[in-house]
């Protein structure tokens, strides 16, 4: 070969290699200084907050823009991984540190949501639930063990009214019951029994717990209304509690002052497809 044939080939190879070495930064060292950024960005946030209110600041923040891989939806929500995340949290707080916990979830695994809710009662300090957007079902559980629930104005909470589900799909254990109350036990099938037993078991479970969250909190009539609100079943579960309607309910242990950090530290929560996505974070507060 000739050598301007050869130092033609091998500016072509040149540019191949660099060309690979560009695409290779592209897909991966740019997202990953991007993550980078937002984390700890999110971190300055959760430090400066929890500086200026004296708290331990921990977030259970689900995003639920529509993604899907494979033509699969894909949806975050409250799951055990988050569980263990949070009471890993809680007990790292000081036992007179107050805290801070910022909700924005769709619910989830009820499993999971009790354990969190239960773990921020036993908190001995002061304990804050903020909402900027929702908290709808386990997020709504959690929310009522708190003290206090800061909500934005237009955010909302949810029914935790219990759901049974299978392959075919979810439904509301009120309505399994409403509907073998009007039909002959003949004309059900033993599955349908079955459903409508476990849904009856359900209910009266999430009235149980619903009870020991709000004890103290509210007394024994409000406690009633709550109850009657939230688990009965009278609205479709996804029917939004806004601010005035949870204050009516609750009393003055419903405020709307969001903090400012809050609304800046959402902005930081971006989409991102995989289980690496942020949605348990806390920054340990010091003395």
């Amino acid at each position: 070969m000739s050598l301007p044939l050869l130092q033609a080939q091998t500016g072509v190879d040149s540019l191949i290699n660099n060309f690979w070495i560009l695409l290779f930064m592209l897909l991966f060292l740019v997202p990953m200084a991007q993550r980078n950024y937002l984390q700890m960005g999110r971190r300055r946030v959760l430090t400066r907050l929890g500086k200026r209110r004296g708290t331990q600041v921990i977030t259970l923040i689900h995003r639920q823009e529509v993604i899907s891989f494979l033509g699969i939806p894909l949806a975050r929500y409250i799951d055990i991984d988050d569980s263990e995340q949070v009471l890993r949290a809680i007990r790292s707080a000081q036992k007179d540190v107050p805290i801070d916990i910022i909700l924005h979830t769709p619910g989830g695994l009820a499993l999971a949501a009790t354990q969190i809710a239960m773990a921020l009662k036993a908190h001995p300090s002061k304990k804050t639930v903020i909402v900027p957007h929702y908290a709808m079902s386990g997020g709504t559980l959690v929310a009522f063990a708190a003290d206090q629930i800061i909500m934005d104005s237009h955010a909302a909470l949810g029914p935790v009214d219990p759901q049974l589900g299978d392959q075919q799909g979810v439904y509301p254990a009120t309505s399994l019951l409403k509907i073998v109350g009007k039909k002959k036990i003949d004309e059900m099938d033993d599955k349908t029994l079955i459903y409508a037993e476990e849904a009856q078991k359900a209910m009266d479970q999430m009235k149980v717990l619903l009870r020991k969250i709000l004890q103290g909190k509210c007394g024994e009539e409000q406690m009633e209304t709550v109850i009657e609100e939230f688990v009965s079943g009278k609205y479709t579960h996804d029917r939004p509690f806004l601010a005035e309607d949870a204050r009516a309910l609750l009393g003055e242990c419903i405020q709307t002052d969001v903090p400012e950090e809050v609304y800046e530290l959402m902005k930081l929560y971006r989409m991102e497809i995989g289980r690496n996505r942020p949605g348990v974070e806390y920054v340990p507060l010091s003395r």
